[in-house]
């Protein structure tokens, strides 16, 4: 099993593990769905080569028999033609004696008693003289031949070793043209896929056509607020990227145990503080220091990062859009965001935890309306992947983070509202468009044993933005205003 596979069935700590390279187009989910289809077909032709070998020793020993009894046959002919040739001498001795008695009734015609004795004494005379006597000889012929003839070169067991339901063994005790036993199955597969266990798989993707369409934002009331705002922050050109996370992570290098991509905070790392933050630089617009972050999607089909320790190999593909949109809350105003207030959306390891708290979005432009949370959408040509993150939006009005990092901020209910006890922020939805390979080739950076299942995408933010940007954010979202 390769180290690769290793890691992707459960390891987490990339500080101990060494990894050898994996080749990213190996890791092609379509690639390795062909190759799995052609190491099935292969152990089909083996198995079917074998049978062909176990027939064809079948057909050998079927043969063999059937010269066996056919030498039999003619063994059985030759006694009964030695038995014609020994009758047809029996008959040409008797015909000898009477031209003999004829010949002595003929020159003895006067003596007729002198006659009678020559008879007698000729009748024994010729006949029955054992050295001449083929029946004699013949009676221990025809017996010995009369039995089965015994060939040391073929044998009575026919070339079937005993008929002991082996037929690997087929003519090992015959005429000795054995047919083939089974080669052993070879431990190593020459094309082997080293990136079969790290997913994603075929099965991960469905075509956006076959997702049902829904509605995805609450119906918003006479009290609700229907404005937004849209922070533009750009597309990560600056190739903000690191495997921390700062929020559910703290003080650690390679936190995340994959790549993320960053827009806004330019200082964004493992060991970021609300101070450090606070004083970085931002490529929002308006002042806008909040940090957003995502896991990069990749295209598979691309040899890159093949020394990754967790597995997240392929091209990085940067978002071709990112739009960073606050909205409201579908029965009520919002109020303002405490100032470096963090959230998650989404579970990183919702492949093993379960989709309790899982909230991946995935779809097409052109097909907005078809959502899935748990497959990678196969588009058509022309439209580009989305991924629609949305963050929860009830505070609990006092807390700017939690243990969990979920409860101090939850989701709306169902019909829109906030639960009681807490208050409706600007709604952060993240939208994210990428063109990608064409089929079932990209995924999303997964920890290792997530097995870059669609149903764990996630996002992260960190609010610093003004207090002032803030209060202008509420206001355009509480006025019904599109800003």
């Amino acid at each position: 099993m390769s180290t690769l596979a290793v890691v992707a069935s459960g390891l987490v700590s990339a500080a101990v593990i060494g990894v050898g390279p994996a080749l990213a187009d190996h890791c092609d989910p379509a690639q390795a769905s062909q190759q799995q289809g052609q190491r099935q077909n292969r152990n089909q032709n083996q198995d079917q080569g074998q049978q062909d070998q176990d027939q064809q020793g079948q057909d050998q020993n079927q043969q063999q028999q059937d010269q066996n009894q056919d030498q039999n046959g003619q063994n059985q002919d030759q006694n009964q033609n030695q038995n014609n040739q020994d009758q047809n001498g029996q008959d040409q001795n008797n015909q000898q004696q009477n031209n003999q008695q004829n010949g002595q009734q003929q020159d003895q015609t006067g003596d007729q008693q002198q006659n009678a004795d020559q008879q007698g004494q000729g009748g024994g005379a010729a006949v029955l003289d054992p050295a001449e006597n083929p029946d004699e000889q013949n009676a221990e012929t025809f017996g010995r031949r009369n039995r089965p003839t015994r060939n040391p070169g073929q044998g009575n067991n026919n070339g079937n070793n005993g008929n002991n339901g082996n037929n690997g063994n087929n003519g090992n005790n015959g005429n000795g043209t054995a047919s083939p036993s089974p080669s052993p199955t070879a431990s190593n597969d020459e094309d082997h896929n080293e990136c079969a266990d790290l997913g994603p798989f075929v099965e991960d993707f469905v075509n956006i056509r076959q997702i049902a369409p829904r509605q995805l934002d609450a119906r918003i009331g006479r009290g609700g607020s229907r404005g937004t705002f849209v922070s533009a922050c750009g597309t990560n050109q600056n190739r903000h990227n690191n495997p921390d996370n700062f929020i559910v992570a703290p003080g650690v290098s390679n936190g995340a145990h994959h790549l993320h991509d960053y827009v806004g905070n330019l200082s964004t790392d493992g060991f970021s503080t609300d101070e450090s933050l606070a004083a970085a630089g931002t490529t929002c617009r308006l002042g806008d220091k909040s940090t957003y972050f995502w896991p990069v999607l990749r295209d598979r089909k691309v040899d890159v990062n093949t020394e990754d320790p967790d597995g997240n190999v392929g091209q990085v593909l940067r978002a071709r859009s990112v739009t960073l949109q606050f909205r409201g809350n579908a029965t009520s105003q919002v109020v303002a965001m405490p100032r470096f207030l963090r959230l998650i959306t989404g579970d990183a390891k919702a492949a093993t935890n379960g989709t309790a708290n899982a909230r991946a979005g995935w779809s097409c432009t052109g097909f907005q309306n078809r959502i899935s949370p748990d497959k990678y959408p196969l588009c058509p040509r022309g439209s580009q992947v989305l991924r629609i993150l949305d963050f929860p939006s009830c505070w609990d009005g006092q807390n700017t983070d939690s243990a969990n990092h979920r409860t101090h901020v939850v989701f709306p209910g169902q019909g829109g509202a906030c639960p009681q006890g807490t208050k409706a922020v600007p709604a952060l939805r993240m939208t994210l468009a990428y063109t990608v390979p064409q089929g079932p080739s990209y995924a999303v950076d997964a920890f290792p044993e997530q097995k870059h299942n669609p149903v764990t995408d996630h996002a992260d933010f960190a609010n610093v933005m003004p207090d002032r940007l803030m209060q202008f954010v509420v206001s355009c979202i509480n006025r019904g205003r599109r800003c």
